[in-house]
């Protein structure tokens, strides 16, 4: 069986200059990007079969998007070339206070269409992974990504969300981007969020009690990551804090979409259906794994370069 994420294929252009408003900065860094992009390279670094669902332009970039993905040993035939819309741009500059300056500049990704997932045979998947930012944006990208979650709950498929909350996107939309969090977590199989997107989505001031409420939201699994506090694991009314490894970080870009990657490449390779039957000491191992993967992807520059050295030969059989 094998895993199919859906969602945004993206190229992120890095200002290199520190400090700089993007009006300023003259040097950019081109980087594949968009999260379910980047937990598709992650399964497959790992030694997985995975299918990537998304749109990209016929363009230069959605072409490097693809080869790219091609050389990680994703399976690439769902991933479609527009001949109308460019690839999707993000813009980022990380300003001295902390900040950042961003320009989304959307385009081919917004379109991938219900008519484009048509070609997508359930039969060979086991799980759908639906982490696309952009998703609860309106679009045809939305409309599609809500038709393959009731096709898969329909199927029998494992459901993984991740709502990957971008503020600079969801300003002003954050009321939705909650009410469609919901929507998704009472479906999924297995949830990993932050622990600010968990505070945002079940509106409560503190982890505690976010993760109460998650509890009565979720019937499945959620794993709330908090750095080098941890991940903490939820599941049948309880919770527990599994450790995280230590680790001087170069670079957190990616590190959670690696972990979402560790996660869903071993529960493939464990072929369950019922994820709450798991005891915890084998939710306990998928997540040590899963804090491995997120662990060594922080050790080097960008997420791409460092998915090649993930395998799963780091983990604890």
């Amino acid at each position: 069986m094998s895993v199919l994420c859906i969602g945004e294929a993206l190229i992120d252009m890095i200002c290199t200059d520190k400090g700089s408003t993007l009006s300023a900065g003259e040097n950019f860094l081109k980087k594949p990007g968009g999260a379910p992009t980047n937990v598709a390279a992650a399964i497959a670094a790992l030694g997985g079969e995975v299918f990537l669902s998304a749109k990209v332009g016929n363009d230069p970039f959605g072409k490097q998007l693809q080869e790219v993905m091609n050389s990680f040993g994703v399976n690439t035939q769902h991933l479609h070339l527009d001949d109308h819309h460019f690839t999707t741009f993000a813009f980022v500059s990380l300003m001295l206070d902390g900040e950042r300056d961003f320009v989304f500049n959307r385009g081919a990704d917004a379109h991938l269409s219900m008519e484009d997932i048509k070609a997508i045979d359930l039969e060979q998947q086991q799980i759908i992974h639906f982490g696309s930012a952009t998703a609860f944006l309106d679009g045809k990208l939305k409309e599609a990504y809500y038709h393959l979650l009731k096709e898969a709950k329909a199927s029998g498929k494992l459901i993984s969300f991740d709502p990957n909350y971008r503020h600079l996107l969801f300003a002003d939309k954050q009321e939705s981007f909650i009410q469609q969090s919901m929507i998704f977590l009472q479906q999924a199989d297995f949830a990993k969020l932050s622990d600010e997107e968990a505070m945002l989505i079940t509106r409560t001031p503190t982890l505690a009690k976010a993760t109460e409420r998650l509890l009565e939201i979720c019937p499945g699994v959620f794993a709330i990551t908090l750095g080098k506090e941890g991940t903490l694991l939820g599941m049948k009314g309880k919770t527990w804090n599994i450790s995280s490894i230590p680790i001087k970080p170069t670079d957190t870009t990616g590190a959670g979409d690696a972990f979402v990657g560790a996660v869903l490449y071993q529960l493939d390779q464990l072929q369950v259906k019922d994820l709450v039957q798991l005891s915890l000491d084998e939710w306990t191992k998928i997540i040590l794994n899963a804090n491995k993967a997120g662990a060594r992807t922080c050790e080097y520059m960008g997420a791409m370069e460092a998915f090649r050295h993930l395998s799963s030969a780091i983990f604890t059989n």
